[in-house]
């Protein structure tokens, strides 16, 4: 996929790459999408846009971190595309590479994970500010990805607080909500490992970057960088209350397990009770009612009383 834009408005779609050094000019900006790249992909762009050696090795073997490069003709940028690729609460991370120069966006993607889609969709639905170029190119990429690290973080709060509820349940499943805590907890790590350093990414081009930038796309870069800023704040709070969660339910667990050994304990003494005064009772040896109806009676009637107080006692104390 390629698209040409002259003075803000889209003349030319899909044109080859080895037609790319066609379209560089003054009110030019060209964008051109690279899937699976070959060796002689690279070695057209090197040509015509002067891209460095160790830049191309990177977008190549893929697995950076997220992170901004300077170089002496273009930026590299490595970015990461956070989305669910089922119906479980299990991020799954999606590469991208991008090359910036002056008049051009080149894209970098070794699967077809990342989804354009949606980018050239954010492109056509801000057609007016395409005039500002490849800062609009820049721009449509990251507001794009960041726009997703919302939906992923949402979709994550609100499993986070069907946990909760379910942790504080009369009978809660133990195995369940360590379970996808677990998940949503992993989840995170790989939200943050993605979201966090774009600050780092967005940041240095709000700054150093006026050849690139206009400066009537600043405002929509800093709107950028505080919804980034969001995004880790609310990434940091959701796994710390994560990790607090955890906490919980395992003094939950403590506290159900002390209440059980409460109640088995008083229900042993309970019971030991009778135990004593049938076994007294029960002795081969004369005493006061041996062999009469008395002393059934004054067994039956300890037996009852004193295992009645026992309860009233236990129950007081809500052990039982």
């Amino acid at each position: 996929m390629s698209r040409h834009y002259h003075d803000g408005e889209l003349v030319e779609k899909n044109f080859p790459i080895d037609k790319i050094d066609e379209h560089f000019g003054s009110k030019d900006a060209v964008w051109y999408d690279l899937v699976r790249p070959t060796q002689e992909d690279f070695k057209i762009l090197a040509e015509e846009l002067g891209l460095h050696e160790l830049a191309i090795e990177d977008s190549i073997k893929g697995g950076q971190r997220a992170k901004l490069d300077h170089y002496d003709s273009h930026l590299f940028i490595n970015l990461y595309q956070a989305r669910f690729p089922n119906d479980t609460p299990e991020v799954d991370l999606a590469e991208l590479a991008i090359f910036v120069t002056k008049n051009a966006i080149i894209t970098v993607r070794q699967n077809d994970e990342f989804s354009m889609d949606e980018v050239i969709k954010r492109w056509d639905e801000s057609a007016e500010l395409a005039h500002y170029g490849v800062a609009f190119l820049l721009w449509g990429i990251f507001d794009v990805v960041i726009d997703d690290y919302f939906k992923v973080i949402e979709r994550l709060d609100d499993e986070l607080e069907d946990l909760e509820d379910q942790l504080f349940q009369t009978n809660p499943k133990d195995t369940s909500i360590q379970r996808r805590s677990y998940q949503l907890r992993k989840s995170l790590v790989l939200l943050r490992r993605a979201a966090v350093p774009m600050r780092e990414v967005i940041n240095p081009l709000l700054k150093h970057n006026g050849d690139i930038l206009h400066n009537e796309m600043l405002p929509y870069y800093q709107d950028l960088y505080d919804h980034i800023m969001r995004v880790a704040d609310w990434t940091d709070s959701l796994r710390d209350l994560v990790t607090t969660l955890l906490e919980t339910n395992l003094t939950l667990q403590g506290n159900r397990m002390n209440m059980i050994m409460k109640q088995v304990t008083s229900w042993a003494a309970i019971i030991a009770v009778p135990t004593a005064i049938t076994g007294y009772y029960g002795q081969n040896v004369p005493y006061w009612g041996f062999g009469q109806a008395a002393g059934v009676w004054t067994s039956n009637i300890l037996i009852v009383a004193i295992s009645g107080a026992l309860f009233w006692a236990f129950k007081k104390r809500d052990w039982l």
